[in-house]
């Protein structure tokens, strides 16, 4: 039995679907967008042009929300399945968009660079219970109307795995989806076997931007999928109530699925969400809040509940460092995130409110997913009634470790994290040199990136991002790309 937590009732999550109806209907929502509007006009909606406002209707909702799969899968660079995004199935993947890279050397947060992102995508690809990639952070060293496309050109030029992602303004999608398109081979293949998520969000409260809006009905008619991870404050930009917060994320959540069912029916969409308590003793937004924890499954319930896969922020932390708070808030929210069956996990290797990524945090959080994974599979009896034989055994022999039923099922029943997470006795550990946590994370980051080994593309893959990426750059005053590397 996989063990499963949920905290909202029946009638309670109908209760918030219902009001989230609502405020679509009798509130409506600002949409900056003259193509969004005019979609929503021709489907039913009462639309103010001049205003940029529109209200929903019933039949449209349902309609809309009929549209939408309940699953769908991602794949690798190399059109392998890697995810089955519904039902309860997680994966995990790091947390996106940071401004800030945790320096391994100083310890403090600084503004990236390309080399601390190739550090990271290498790293990525060798963690096997992190299952996407994601732009991770914002290299800076390359001008600023390029850095969403770069990330992008960066992550897919050193790591396989699928990728979370999004552009910064309308215009950058079409750079990210010609990048995408050199890898894959053509605008159907990628339809087909799609291997990016894109990130598009409402600005809270009930509005879309031309950007974000823009973008998700340009990934609807391309074929790619999105992921809304709406982002409501409680106490500042939503009711301070986890309930009343989730009535109006459902609203935000629910506007982008239906565009996204008008401009292409059956585009791909998880059910996403950013929220968070906001903290008025400090201004801040904690991620690792026990109310964002609440909100995040309480999302997830009302998004399966609605018939979709889902999304959540979640196993990161507020800290500022590698230490205790990072570990007890990444650990805590990988397992409610991972017991709660939320399809994409977004968050390992974040700190700081969403603004610093640490590989070294990341290749920790790694063996934190792997414990959470573990946990998930539950209790599951393997030849194990009746018991009294393996018992006999055990009074005869003295021990079972190399029992033939311990041989055949030790794989599968017990999960042995890396050398991250420290297991010798004390004595060993003194003589192995009394290494700390940090110390660990520096070294298996280090090792992983000496093991690496490039994507296995045709030369002419490589030869096409480095083309593409280096035009776009020029044209913003950049003649070349930062060194890569490789």
């Amino acid at each position: 039995m996989r063990p499963t937590l949920r905290f909202l009732t029946d009638e309670l999550a109908e209760r918030i679907i219902a009001e989230a109806r609502d405020l679509l209907c009798g509130l409506g929502l600002g949409i900056h967008s003259k193509r969004a509007l005019g979609l929503l006009g021709d489907h039913g909606a009462r639309v103010d042009a001049a205003g940029r406002h529109a209200w929903f209707t019933s039949d449209l909702i349902d309609r809309a929300l009929d549209a939408a799969p309940p699953s769908f899968e991602l794949f690798d660079a190399f059109g392998n399945q890697t995810h089955d995004l519904g039902g309860d199935r997680v994966h995990f993947t790091p947390a996106s968009s940071a401004i800030y890279y945790l320096d391994p050397d100083t310890g403090r947060m600084r503004r990236p660079t390309t080399a601390d992102y190739v550090r990271y995508a290498k790293v990525v690809s060798r963690l096997p219970d992190i299952a996407a990639q994601s732009t991770a952070f914002i290299p800076a060293d390359v001008p600023t109307e390029v850095q969403d496309s770069y990330r992008l050109f960066l992550g897919l030029f050193h790591c396989a795995k699928p990728i979370i992602t999004g552009a910064f303004s309308a215009a950058g999608f079409a750079l990210m989806q010609d990048l995408l398109m050199i890898v894959r081979g053509s605008p159907d293949a990628l339809a087909e076997k799609p291997f990016a998520i894109f990130s598009c969000a409402p600005t809270t409260p009930l509005t879309w931007s031309e950007t974000t809006s823009e973008n998700l009905l340009d990934c609807a008619v391309a074929g790619i999928p999105v992921e809304i991870p709406t982002m409501p404050l409680a106490g500042f930009t939503s009711p301070v109530t986890v309930a009343g917060t989730l009535a109006l994320h459902a609203a935000e959540t629910m506007s982008g699925v239906i565009l996204a069912q008008l401009a292409a029916p059956g585009a791909k969409v998880l059910y996403g969400g950013s929220p968070a308590p906001f903290d008025i003793r400090y201004e801040t937004t904690p991620m690792g809040a026990a109310e964002t924890w609440l909100m995040d499954a309480g999302l997830n319930e009302i998004g399966k509940r609605l018939n979709l896969p889902t999304q959540a922020y979640m196993a990161l932390s507020d800290a500022k460092a590698l230490d205790a708070q990072a570990g007890l808030e990444t650990g805590m929210g990988a397992v409610v995130a991972v017991l709660s069956g939320i399809n994409s996990i977004s968050g390992p290797g974040m700190l700081d409110f969403e603004n610093c990524q640490s590989v070294e945090k990341l290749v920790v959080d790694h063996e934190i997913v792997g414990l959470a994974l573990r946990l998930a599979r539950g209790i599951i009896p393997r030849e194990d009634f009746p018991v009294r034989p393996r018992i006999e055994e055990l009074l005869s022999e003295k021990h079972l470790l190399i029992s033939e039923h311990s041989l055949k099922h030790l794989a599968a029943e017990h999960h042995f994290p890396g050398p991250i997470l420290e297991r010798a006795n004390q004595s060993r550990w003194l003589e192995e040199g009394a290494s700390t946590l940090p110390q660990r994370a520096r070294d298996q980051a280090d090792a992983l990136v000496a093991s690496w080994q490039p994507p296995g593309f045709e030369s002419e893959v490589f030869a096409g991002l480095i083309e593409r990426m280096t035009a776009a750059c020029r044209a913003h005053g950049q003649d070349e790309l930062p060194e890569l590397d490789n």
